[in-house]
């Protein structure tokens, strides 16, 4: 399969509170393939969402290369970041982010800046319906369940039809079965429109659906180990 998002010896340095560099990136590498789904563990504060941030070039790296579909990303300008984060990349974050209005509203929302709000409704209509939600288009965040939310969020991630889809513990407030679906989802959505999904997360269940199954720490990305973290 074709790599759609490479990352070559990253590294990232922050300073801690008591003024000693806490190095959570060191030499990551990582390639990616388009229409695969890398479900990412690693204990906390081990740099899972550096990473993504990396990814979605919301943070630079301080050495190493990441490529989407061949492209370097980490030495973009500002402006060109924001486009890349508007057109390349769906990222689904483990709390909803919802906007005022409805379950279309927010599914269109990252449309907005390219489509007048008819259009972009008009254009994320039938992926809500292909995500379970064709009953629910009009309904508010307070009338809709956890996963209905999160597949709402899923729907904003994909309607950008982005290279590489960033999904930052997606299960972690959703009950089994909940995440049993949102983890389906994103398998499927992954190998049906060959999106590379990078999903990090602390939950076992991921494992069972990933195509990969990988390990931050020490600030290196291996293999895991043999089985998902209890």
């Amino acid at each position: 399969m074709t790599a759609m998002v490479e990352i070559s010896g990253v590294a990232k340095q922050f300073a801690s509170l008591d003024d000693e560099d806490v190095r959570p990136l060191d030499g990551v590498t990582l390639d990616v393939a388009a229409g695969e789904l890398v479900a990412l563990y690693g204990p906390s504060g081990s740099g899972k969402t550096t990473l993504l941030n990396i990814v979605a070039a919301l943070l630079t790296p301080d050495e190493g290369s990441v490529q989407v579909r061949g492209r370097e990303i980490t030495t973009l300008r500002e402006r060109e970041a924001d486009a890349y984060r508007l057109t390349e990349v769906g990222f689904i974050p483990q709390t909803p982010e919802f906007v005022a209005g409805t379950a279309l509203d927010n599914a269109a929302f990252k449309l907005l800046g390219r489509y007048r709000l008819a259009e972009a409704r008009s254009r994320v209509r039938g992926l809500l319906v292909e995500l379970g939600l064709g009953d629910r288009l009009h309904h508010r965040e307070h009338e809709l369940s956890g996963g209905e939310r999160q597949r709402v969020m899923i729907a904003r991630a994909l309607a950008i039809e982005p290279a590489v889809v960033l999904a930052d513990e997606p299960t972690g407030n959703l009950d089994r079965r909940r995440s049993e679906d949102v983890l389906q989802l994103l398998r499927d959505q992954s190998h049906d429109r060959g999106v590379a999904t990078i999903l990090v997360t602390h939950d076992p269940l991921a494992a069972d659906y990933a195509d990969r199954v990988l390990e931050l720490a020490d600030g290196q990305v291996r293999p895991f180990r043999t089985t998902a973290p209890a």
